[in-house]
């Protein structure tokens, strides 16, 4: 049994400027794995019974197929890649030509099935919560010459916290710390995000 292709996914195929070739044959290898063809994020997404398995995705230097739940698998060829260190679940096997992507179709294979037997099972990413995210000593200074702001600051939701934390964080140098968070304070003392 072969997966179900969706005719209204045609045009991202057919369409595609890069990749073509390559993203046919992902299609191909996918639907292969019997799962479903859907359209979500503007990408061609495959599922298992409505769950996410994996997405094909094109940029610049390469294409991909990008697992869903990739953390959790386990990669024994260890050709999973994180994009960046803040995601979590997400994993990419990159493909720059045709041909790699026809050597290594036994190895897809077997990650996708895998995948799919990590929804059979209901596994689920363990996030890592905000109390893991070190908070900068600059905003801890602040925190203690300004009780309102820690006040503040806890009662944002988590994911605000966390746009804050790595914003703060990811500053190499302290001055450039400090100044990100003085710019941000009248943000976080009205209770709203990054981009609110």
């Amino acid at each position: 049994m072969k997966g179900v292709k969706n005719s209204k996914i045609d045009p991202f195929f057919s369409k595609a400027k890069q990749w073509k070739d390559e993203f046919q044959k992902l299609r191909e290898i996918v639907l292969d794995c019997e799962l479903t063809e859907d359209f979500k994020w503007m990408h061609p997404c495959y599922t298992y019974k409505n769950d996410n398995i994996v997405l094909i995705h094109g940029f610049k230097e390469y294409c991909a197929l990008l697992f869903h739940k990739g953390a959790l698998l386990k990669d024994p060829h260890k050709i999973l890649i994180q994009q960046t260190e803040n995601v979590q679940a997400a994993r990419q096997l990159r493909f720059t030509s045709v041909e790699q992507i026809d050597e290594m179709q036994l190895i897809i294979k077997t990650y996708i099935d895998e995948a799919i037997e990590v929804e059979k099972a209901g596994l689920q990413i363990e996030f890592k919560k905000n109390t893991e995210y070190a908070i900068p000593e600059e905003l801890q200074n602040k925190f203690v010459e300004i009780p309102d702001l820690k006040v503040a600051f806890e009662a944002l939701t988590p994911g605000r916290q966390r746009g804050y934390l790595l914003y703060f964080s990811g500053a190499k140098q302290s001055k450039t710390r400090e100044s990100r968070i003085e710019k941000y304070l009248p943000h976080i003392l009205d209770g709203k995000g990054m981009d609110d």
